[in-house]
């Protein structure tokens, strides 16, 4: 038994003469997890198809969409359907009152004229053209961004919006005006 013990050691001996100084090894190995899948949105892939839906299924109307260069208001208290149907030119549309080629001060004059005999009158629908601004060069439309103000600052004044294309489109506007007390 000691004579393979001393083997050993001399074995040993000349294994670690050999090889040479040596230093433990790090272990840098990484257990493989398996990657999940990517979540499916069930929930938001079943929202855009059911908009799909809608949007091929409804009727379309030009009068909804939204360009930007439209103006619309209604006062609080007016429903959205009355807003809807003033944008769809539904209402009997009375007298019109033609801004262009005025002043920001006369055209401020002959609004505030015009809605008061409007109302005088037992109209209940106007429509006022502005313009699109085309003549004001770099400035924009002057008096469609007035219009807009004074329009809302005015308590017979219930909706705005844009008119319909036939009417002037952009460049125009029917105001529904509260009844004559």
């Amino acid at each position: 038994m000691t004579e393979s013990f001393t083997l050993d050691l001399q074995d040993r001996e000349l294994f670690r003469r050999t090889v040479g100084a040596v230093r433990p090894v790090r272990c840098d190995r990484v257990d493989p997890t398996p990657s999940r899948p990517a979540p499916i949105p069930r929930f938001t892939l079943a929202d855009e198809r059911q908009v799909l839906t809608d949007m091929f299924s409804d009727y379309f109307e030009p009068a909804d969409l939204d360009t930007g260069e439209e103006l619309y208001y209604r006062r609080e208290g007016v429903q959205q359907t009355v807003l809807r149907k003033l944008r769809r030119g539904l209402f009997q549309i009375g007298p019109a009152l033609d801004l262009h080629g005025m002043t920001v001060v006369t055209a401020r004059e002959a609004l505030t004229t015009f809605l008061h005999t409007a109302r005088r009158e037992g109209r209940s629908c106007v429509r006022i053209i502005h313009g699109k601004g085309n003549g004001s060069r770099h400035r924009g439309p002057v008096l469609k961004l007035k219009i807009n103000h004074w329009l809302r600052q005015r308590d017979e004044v219930l909706a705005f919006c844009s008119a319909r294309p036939v009417d002037g489109g952009t460049g125009a506007i029917y105001v529904l005006l509260r009844r004559w007390p």
